[in-house]
Formats: structure tokens, sequence, C-alpha cells
């Protein structure tokens, strides 16, 4: 079975890793090999991030390993937060101490979108994957609407204010299999894993 280690300390998004997998590979976390130093994410681009943090683990470990970085680009804000997602609120000073991350950033990004009337945006992420000492990308994105306040209480980020195209139920409101089969990261992982049990096959 190949192993890998998945480059990231989020417990919510190893646990959306092994549910897509199906234990079909071994996929470890950084806290399951004692790193628990912060990987940097200081490129200009998601692309950037995601090769920027599978370089960096790679070059500790010597082994297999991939990594992703995540954006929610919206229309009306020519593509913010983007690379900023997980740090939006924090890079102007609008994250109160002690108030949660994700609660910062929803509430900085209804507060920029409080009179637009274009409302679309895209979820997308990007996976690099070191194997066998070459370099992959893999990306998958998902399109649709920015509510004007938060709906549910299941996954993270800006999953609460987050209806995907198609569907009248935000990615909080889904349970972690639903939103599996249409989010962003499950288009990339799946191509990941396609091309994984490919190679496996040879």
């Amino acid at each position: 079975m190949i192993e890998l280690i998945f480059a990231t300390h989020n417990l919510n998004k190893i646990r959306e890793i092994q549910d897509l997998t199906a234990n079909k590979f071994r996929i470890i976390g950084l806290n399951d090999i004692g790193y628990h130093e912060e990987i940097p994410e200081n490129k200009t681009d998601i692309e950037g991030n995601a090769e920027q943090k599978v370089i960096a683990i790679y070059n500790l470990f010597h082994t297999d390993c991939f990594a992703d970085d995540t954006g929610l680009e919206v229309e009306s804000l020519n593509g913010q937060p983007g690379v900023l997602s997980a740090r939006f609120s924090e890079c102007t000073g609008d994250r109160r101490p002690g108030e949660d991350i994700s609660e910062a950033n929803i509430k900085k990004l209804l507060k920029l979108m409080r009179d637009k009337e274009d409302r679309n945006a895209r979820f997308r992420t990007v996976i690099a994957l070191i194997l066998d000492g070459s370099k992959y990308f893999f990306e998958g994105t998902v399109s649709g609407q920015i509510l004007e306040e938060k709906r549910g209480t299941n996954g993270f980020g800006y999953d609460p204010i987050f209806i995907p195209e198609g569907f009248n139920r935000t990615f909080a409101e889904m349970s972690l299999q639903q939103k599996n089969k249409i989010s962003h990261r499950a288009m990339a992982i799946n191509k990941l894993v396609g091309f994984l049990l490919e190679r496996q096959d040879q």
C-alpha cells in the first residue's frame, strides 16, 4: 500500500482525504510524524503555496508526500480572498484577539460584500505531489454563490456561506460524504487517487 505524508496539521482536511481515498492509501498527517512547526505559505498564488509546502516537507523527510492549498475566489472582489483565504482577516488586522479565525474571515468577507449584487464565487484547490522524486499537480474547482449570512454547522472555513451551483444547501449544511461528492478538494483528490492507482498498477 502506498504511504503518503499529507503536509498539513488540519485534522478536518485529513478526515476529508481519508474519506475520499477510502483507505486505498495510508495517509499520514504532520502531527502523526511529530512535525508541529508551521510551514511557510508566502507565495502569491495557490499553486505556489502548495508547491512550497510539499517541497519543504520532502526536503525534511525525503519521502513521498503531497500538499494542498485552497482559495475562495469571489468575482465582485476581483478574486479575493484567493491565496489569502485562510488568513484573510489577519492580513488587515480585522481579527480580534482570541476570535476564531474562520469566524473572523467570514465576517470580513460578508462586510466587503454587503452592497454587492454579483455574489458569484468559486473554491479552487491545487494539490502538489512529490512521488519518487518527481513533482505533479492536480486541480479541482467548484462554482457557486456567497450567501448574506451563515447556514449550517458542518465543514470548516467559508463552508457556511457558500452554496455550490445546482444545490440549495451550503457546504456546511451537507454531511462530509455529501460534500465529498462535489467539492473542489474532492475533484483534486480524485485526480490524485486516479493517478496513484494507475501508477500502482504499472
